[in-house]
């Protein structure tokens, strides 16, 4: 049996290895192969799970799922791994996986973006949105502060740096906190917050972040109402510019027994649903109510709610994000797709009425300390580092910790991982098996002259 673990996140050489036992161990059920290379070069990794005994993959509906299309969301790639494990390991005790297999076929795709993933998981990690590739220019920028591990540690977390006109405070309940300043706060002591970093060509005065030069973001270049740079950052200069996008549209494309979709994301614990551009009343009524049934299954067996990309889930209240894969996969290949965003540390802090992307610009003080409890609590106050001194070679002294913000927020601590997937796995396999399916009970074929039948088929 393969010996994967599901307790850390492996690298691409690990990933590989396991993949390559699954095929070993299970030679009737999985097939290895690649849908093409990344933009450094690696082969992108697919799994083409079904029992061959029972009719082809080609025969038999099929379901579509990737992860780790954003570097640093690893967590994704362990979600269809584990997958795997499941539908290779329960064949023969589990009923619905049984069927599955025998009547279905899965087209797995762990790590979407090989390149990215690897410098997350590099210690220290280099955190980037996607592709390793320079986009929208080849040069670095000239100014602001670049993230880095300073004080060695293996992680790059904050920097407080006290600062008499600086919008943060320390936190009266927890002084490892900090929480906003008040607009007409005067007393006390104030802090600017920054990342863990370097600051290029400073003029002592104005600090900014620094863009990096890697801006894609590979979830932007899809061919679904894809908009240029200047409307849509990070969308790449066409649809499916990217080597990454153009083999999983093509792969998908030349499977058109596709019927159902899974995108691994993190974090927030939700799955999303299309449109990402316009109002649920502009599609049609009958799709709405099947995305809604199969919803209310996905939080029956994951605790994730099922909401909507365009009325829940938005960035901002006046744009709508384009070029996504869920949308492509709905409107282009008539599939019912979700993106499942991994993992909410609110939710495992006991934080339920909040709103998943308004909450990073205000929530109540309130929450900050349930988390920090949490934190002591369930990971040994491992996700939130306490703040050391630490002389900055242009700063002088300031104080770095804070959250571990990859591996507290970002993807589940490696002790929550295979709990927080597995049940994700078990919903996939749920949809699969809601796919329609044809059978051919009769055919007849009655001679009518020398040179005309009719063909029954039932």
């Amino acid at each position: 049996m393969p010996q994967v673990p599901f307790d850390k996140y492996i690298r691409y050489e690990e990933l590989t290895r396991a993949l390559e036992a699954y095929r070993d161990e299970f030679p009737d059920w999985v097939e290895l192969g690649t849908i093409g290379k990344s933009h450094e070069g690696r082969e992108i990794w697919i799994v083409t799970l079904t029992n061959r005994a029972t009719g082809s993959p080609a025969e038999k509906p099929a379901f579509w799922c990737d992860g780790n299309i954003h570097a640093s969301e690893v967590s994704a790639c362990t979600a269809i791994l584990r997958l795997i494990h499941t539908l290779c390991t329960e064949y023969g005790s589990n009923p619905d996986v049984t069927h599955a297999l025998d009547t279905r076929t899965f087209y797995l795709v762990p790590r979407l973006n090989p390149d990215g993933a690897e410098w997350a998981l590099e210690t220290p990690p280099r955190i980037i949105r996607s592709s390793t590739r320079p986009y929208p220019y080849e040069e670095d920028d000239y100014y602001g502060i670049e993230k880095k591990d300073l004080d060695g540690d293996g992680r790059v977390l904050s920097m407080r740096v006290p600062d008499p006109n600086g919008a943060w405070r320390v936190c009266a309940a927890d002084p490892r906190l900090m929480v906003r300043r008040g607009p007409t706060e005067r007393e006390g002591t104030f802090y600017r917050l920054l990342p863990e970093g370097l600051l290029h060509n400073w003029d002592g005065m104005t600090i900014r972040q620094r863009k990096i030069k890697e801006g894609l973001d590979m979830n932007r270049n899809f061919p679904s109402a894809w908009r240029l740079e200047h409307e849509q950052y990070g969308a790449g200069p066409f649809p499916t510019s990217e080597p990454e996008i153009r083999a999983a549209v093509s792969a998908i494309c030349e499977r058109p027994n596709i019927c159902g979709a899974v995108t691994f994301h993190t974090f927030s614990g939700v799955h999303l649903r299309p449109p990402s551009r316009m109002p649920d009343d502009d599609i049609p009524a009958e799709d709405l109510w099947t995305y809604q049934k199969l919803g209310e299954k996905g939080k029956e067996m994951t605790g994730y709610p099922a909401i909507s990309n365009y009325h829940e889930f938005r960035y901002h209240p006046k744009e709508v994000i384009t070029g996504v894969f869920d949308d492509w996969m709905y409107e282009h290949r008539g599939v019912y797709a979700w993106t499942t965003e991994i993992w909410s540390p609110q939710r495992q802090a006991g934080i339920t009425d909040y709103k998943y992307i308004d909450w990073f610009r205000e929530h109540p003080e309130d929450d900050d300390l349930k988390l920090i409890n949490w934190s002591d609590d369930k990971l040994e106050g491992k996700g939130h580092v306490d703040w050391k001194e630490f002389e900055h070679p242009q700063l002088g002294k300031v104080e770095i910790g804070g959250w571990d913000f990859a591996f507290a927020f970002r993807n589940p601590p490696p002790q929550f991982l295979e709990s927080e997937v597995k049940p994700l796995g078990d919903w996939v396999i749920w949809q699969a098996l809601c796919s329609p399916k044809l059978e051919l009970r009769e055919t007849r074929v009655e001679a009518i002259d020398g040179s005309t039948a009719r063909v029954r088929v039932a």
